[in-house]
């Protein structure tokens, strides 16, 4: 029997792998996905080849290319950008890494309080989770981002908005700032030349401001992968997690299995309570089932697979509340067209951010052509202002919409004269918004297939004036900035950053998981990931919340059924050996 199964190795479950292994538990790790060892020979820079939805090396499918992706049912007009592998979504993500707004919290007592959603807020106080940022900042790192032209453009810009330069990583009001992200600063060559025989390690270290962010980062060239510059959890809590055993006293490893698709849960009755103890997975590549029993299971598999894992293992559900809350930050983008090079496609794909909490944020976003093509066409406002959709037409824009043929031409025929603004909406969690087992398409090999049933045009009237509201103030920036065009799409649901599928709660009669993380209704199971995040933060992006909140589930599952020791103790994190684990795997060549 394993002491613990972690199901998923994306942005949350290597965080819990790491610090439970570091602890000397024994911990197998499921991934459904492919594990890359060898991103160099395995990925390119080619936009295609990596972000194609259907065959792309990034998409949500098996290791094996030459098969389908894995089936979603998704009856409205949306894109599902989530990926299977070890590392996850992280793995094409920028890397931002701003902490939620305080005011989603329990307690909060800020005069704009009433602006949040305070029927779905955390169940504890912001103060609370700090020490957990902190210790996952320690640990990724998490850095101020690197700047170069687009960035200067667009704080250029958001300085005319009339608010001030953050210099705290709490965002308290509205303020323009760098990223916090998690990206290692370039040093050596890197960053200072295009050469690509002088972008190689140790010449070059960190960020090579290569510009592909969302191929996955193998730079810089001949670096060992725990010292490749963005740290997603294949670069960074997965090294850390697979020599965690080498500081454990007690000689127990951690064991991570790709290509291990999780289909069922496996529970007993205990004391007249549901109890998981196992975890069922089908190997890809073979087909063979394999079931391991274990004192505590971990669900990371995502904010649309963990409800429908739940769902097919006939887990029970009597508030109705798994799959429900599918939050997304209702996105949309601007697009100005500058006099003058931006270098858009250079450098780190977010590295400046303007928070206006109670509302969401804006970021600047930098693309390389195929995806800066992708960003224009992409909407649920018709062609140009040919229709609208529903959508408000915006005054002061040169068209709402997407932009097709010719005018798709003239607009990115040199996309380094351009400057995005991608909108970040604090979207209201809406129990319309699930994930349910399809009754259309029929079960592949892993089980039912997940229906995504996203309800968009029902947003909230808050959700609606936070999207107007701030795609208002990327006009201005825009416009500040000095663009001669302004183009604004009026994007459908992008399901990149979604969160509250399994969400924790105060009540029981709106959440799954209570403040800690185990699920209400099964004991000795947990959640990981975005999925238990009970709201859209106010805005910012995800994954370091999730990582923070899934190290604190981490001390939870340590102490309460391990017999361990809290992490944090009076507000403060407490040194111990992950620390070390940490500083020595950034040192060593892996």
């Amino acid at each position: 029997m394993r002491d613990v199964i972690v199901i998923g190795a994306g942005g949350g479950g290597p965080v819990v792998a790491k610090e439970l292994a570091a602890h000397g538990l024994d911990v197998l790790v499921l991934e459904a996905g492919p594990r890359h060892l060898r991103p160099e020979r395995e990925w390119r820079h080619l936009e295609n080849d990596a972000n194609n939805p259907v065959s792309g090396y990034f998409r949500w499918g098996p290791a094996d290319r030459a098969k389908s992706e894995w089936l979603r049912e998704t009856p409205q007009n949306c894109f599902v950008w989530q990926l299977s592998g070890v590392g996850g979504t992280t793995q094409h993500y920028y890397g931002n890494c701003p902490r939620a707004v305080p005011g989603v919290f329990h307690g909060y007592r800020g005069r704009d309080r009433s602006r949040y959603d305070r029927a779905h807020e955390f169940p504890f106080s912001y103060k609370t989770l700090v020490p957990y940022y902190e210790w996952v900042e320690h640990t990724l790192p998490v850095q101020t981002a690197a700047m170069g032209t687009k960035e200067e453009v667009f704080l250029h810009g958001a300085s005319k908005l009339g608010i001030p330069v953050q210099k705290t990583k709490d965002a308290l009001h509205a303020a323009y700032r760098p990223q916090e992200n998690a990206i290692l600063q370039p040093h050596g060559t890197a960053g200072k030349t295009a050469e690509r025989n002088k972008l190689v390690f140790p010449k070059a270290r960190g960020c090579t401001f290569c510009g592909y962010c969302f191929q996955g980062c193998f730079e810089p060239r001949h670096a060992p992968r725990n010292l490749f510059a963005k740290r997603s959890t294949d670069n960074s809590y997965v090294p850390m997690a697979l020599t965690a055993d080498a500081w454990s006293k007690h000689g127990k490893r951690i064991t991570l299995i790709p290509d291990a698709f999780a289909t069922k849960i496996g529970t007993t009755t205990v004391g007249g309570k549901t109890v998981a103890n196992s975890v069922t997975w089908r190997v890809g590549k073979t087909g063979e089932t394999f079931t391991e029993e274990a004192k505590v299971i971990v669900m990371s598999g995502g904010t649309t697979e963990n409800p429908r894992l739940w769902l097919n293992s006939g887990l029970p559900n009597p508030n109705d509340w798994v799959g429900r809350g599918y939050t997304d930050h209702y996105f949309d983008w601007l697009i100005g067209v500058m006099p003058r090079y931006t270098g858009s496609s250079k450098g780190p794909g977010s590295s400046a951010r303007v928070d206006f909490p109670g509302h969401g944020g804006l970021e600047n976003v930098g693309l390389p052509p195929a995806l800066q093509a992708f960003s224009a066409t992409f909407s649920d406002g018709g062609i140009n202002d040919v229709y609208l959709n529903g959508h408000p037409k915006m005054h002061g824009v040169d068209g709402n919409g997407r932009r097709v043929g010719n005018l798709l031409k003239q607009l990115t025929h040199d996309v380094d004269r351009l400057l995005n603004v991608l909108v970040i909406t604090d979207d209201d969690v809406e129990a319309q918004n699930r994930v349910t087992l399809s009754q259309d398409l029929p079960a592949d090999e892993n089980g039912a297939v997940p229906k995504i049933e996203f309800h968009y045009r029902q947003r909230t009237a808050r959700t609606l004036r936070n999207r107007e509201y701030l795609a208002r103030k990327a006009l201005a920036l825009l416009k500040h900035a000095g663009a001669k065009q302004v183009y604004r799409l009026n994007w459908p649901p992008l399901i990149l950053h979604v969160q509250s599928t399994m969400r924790m709660g105060a009540s029981p009669s709106n959440s799954v998981l209570d403040r800690s993380c185990e699920a209400r209704f099964v004991k000795r199971l947990f959640i990981a990931d975005n999925s238990a995040l009970p709201n859209s933060l106010g805005g910012p992006n995800p994954t370091l919340t999730n990582q923070a909140l899934s190290t604190r589930t981490a001390e939870t599952i340590f102490r309460r059924y391990f017999g361990g020791h809290d992490y944090v103790r009076n507000g403060h994190p407490v040194q111990s050996i992950d620390h070390r684990v940490t500083r020595a795997v950034l040192k060593r060549k892996l």
